[in-house]
Order: C-alpha cells, then structure tokens, then sequence
C-alpha cells in the first residue's frame, strides 16, 4: 500500500506525473475494431469524429496467429491517422498470456504519445494494475511520453468483481471499468451462452390465483447487481463505469434496453462491437432532451441548491438539485462535442 504522498508521484524516473482528475470528455461509445483486418483498419478513418472512443482491439476475438498482424496493424493505423477529438484506446491481451508484453513494449514504444487509455483484460485484483503502473511509467520514461497513459479495467472473472473496490483504488492512472459479461458468466459458472444482456428462464414469476389464471413471468437482468458493484466501486474512486459487449447484432430493441439500464444506473457509455450500435450508444448515452429542459427547471428554480421548491406540484429540494446537475453537466458535455444533441438542449 502506498503511502498518501506517494501516491501521485512518477513510478520511473522521467516519467510523466499522474493525473489528479481524468479528462473530462464524452466516451459515449467504445468502438471496437479488429487492426489484423485490412478492410476493417481502412474504414476506421471515416469514424473519426463519429465515435468517441475508438480501440483496438487485440484480444479477445483475434486469432492466436494473427496477434502480431493485429498488433501490428494498429501501430500503422495509429500513425497514419489524425484522430483529433475521437481517443485512441487498445485492449491488449491479457497479463497471463505469451503477447501481453510485446503488445505494451511496441505499442507504446510505437504510438504511446497518440494513445490515450490502455484497457486490460481479466483484472482480478489490485496487484494486475501495480504492474501495468509500473510498466507504463517506464516505458514512458523510456519513450519520452509527455502524458500518462491511462488504464481501463475490464471486470471478468469472480475473483475481480470481488476485489473490484481495490482495484478501483489501485492507482492514479485508472481511468475506469468495463463489465466483460462473456468471460464473467463462465468464471462464475453461470449457464448461458449470451454475451451481455437478460435471459429468458432468469425471471420472477407471478404468485398463483385462486382462479388458476396463467401466471405471468417477467425477464430480469442477470447482471444488474454486478453493474451496480462496479458503478459504486468507480464513483468512489471518481472513474468512469461502462458496459461491456452486447453480441446480438440483430436485436436492437434488447441492445438498446440494455444500454439504457446501463446509462440509467449510472455508467458513462458502452461498447459498440457492431456499426449498427453506434446510433443507438450515441441517443442512450446522451441525455433526452426533455430530461434535460427539467433539470435546467430545477437549476433555475434553485440557483445555489438549497432550501426547496415545486414544480408542476412535485417538490424539489438539494437532492433533486444533485441529481439535475448531473444531467445537466452531461448534456453541456455532449453537446460541446455533438452540434445535433446542442440544438435539441437548445445550448446553440
């Protein structure tokens, strides 16, 4: 455990200093594309500014012969393309495979100073992110990085979601969580094969009648508990909690009730694995317009948040004064970055 004036200081000589508190920009959306796939990496260019966040992914999904290709195809998209306001994300593999480190040395050696946040798989406690500090801070040093990169843990086994508070403490560089519901499912020994979302024999069941009438059966959500572990474990530690993967692309409707959840719980953005679920991140994640003219209501009924007032007969007081303020400091986020959101918040 590092003492309280350790905390923000460089793990390596010449290495850049921590940061206090994370950029505040939107990350609506993690865009996720494979870099080993020509035709994929030469439409990337044409998301700049259309995403938020865009990683490269060189995990999960990429073929155990195609990891270098991967590797290597992100470094080249990384230098050829100005990404201007969208950030530049890879998830590397994780800290017990054989590329982990070859990842780390020739991407940041390569395109350390583009890259913004770094996100590791399979994060079981506390000691996964000192070393992934520690390593960093070198290679910054090393490579003369003006700016440290961040890490982004993905929660994905039962040991990580139980550590999950340390983790969110382990360092100054974190950035935030992500819940990886695929590998968490079968850490945990849970039996389905969906990536994200409900399932339709995880439900309550109505109580029976006198009648004998059909009972009805409402769907649940298999990880809502362990969304909200992660948004509390990031909240305390000022990060930045998502959702991970939604893997059925041919249902929107169930991807966007998910994401919403998600959003409505508290997470910041989600990932979108699929073009088609650009869109749909992009109107969740950003708050609806008329939520938005509520809060602005609340604001101006209650200039410095105290005492108490109604609005159309409901009663407003410091809490709900908290809670337009969130909504309204995301809108003038988004809106900096989205000129349609600015005009539907009447921000223009």
């Amino acid at each position: 455990m590092k003492l309280p004036g350790d905390f923000y200081r460089p793990l390596a000589i010449g290495a850049p200093t921590p940061l206090r508190e994370l950029p505040v920009v939107p990350e609506r959306m993690l865009h996720f594309f494979p870099p080993h796939l020509a035709k994929v990496r030469a439409k990337v260019p044409e998301l700049v500014g259309k995403v938020d966040v865009l990683v490269g992914n060189l995990e999960d999904a990429i073929p155990a012969d195609a990891k270098e290709a991967a590797r290597t195809g992100f470094i080249e998209l990384a230098e050829a393309v100005d990404f201007r306001e969208t950030r530049l994300w890879t998830r590397v593999n994780a800290l017990n495979s054989p590329w982990v480190l070859d990842d780390l040395l020739q991407v940041v050696g390569r395109v350390g100073h583009k890259l913004d946040v770094v996100m590791l798989p399979k994060v079981e406690g506390p000691w996964d992110i000192h070393y992934l500090d520690q390593l960093l801070a070198q290679l910054e040093a090393r490579h003369r990085i003006g700016r440290p990169i961040l890490i982004h843990a993905l929660l994905e086994t039962a040991l990580g979601v139980r550590n999950v508070n340390e983790i969110a403490a382990a360092s100054p560089r974190m950035h935030g969580m992500s819940l990886g519901p695929a590998d968490l499912a079968a850490s945990r020994g849970m039996k389905t094969t969906r990536i994200g979302g409900g399932h339709p024999s995880y439900g309550v069941l109505a109580d029976a009648t006198a009648d004998g009438a059909p009972r009805a059966f409402v769907q649940q959500d298999l990880w809502h508990a362990t969304v909200v572990r992660m948004v509390d474990a990031c909240r305390a530690s000022q990060l930045r909690p998502f959702y991970g993967p939604f893997g059925d692309f041919e249902d929107p409707a169930a991807c966007e009730a998910q994401f919403r959840n998600a959003f409505l719980l508290g997470c910041v953005g989600a990932w979108t694995l699929h073009p088609s679920q650009i869109a749909i991140a992009r109107r969740v994640f950003s708050p609806e317009p008329a939520e938005v003219r509520m809060a602005l209501r609340i604001l101006e009924a209650m200039p410095d948040g105290s005492g108490a007032a109604m609005l159309d007969g409901k009663m407003q007081d410091d809490a709900t004064w908290k809670q337009a303020k969130v909504i309204v400091d995301l809108a003038r986020l988004v809106a900096g970055r989205d000129p349609e959101f600015a005009a539907l918040y009447g921000f223009g």
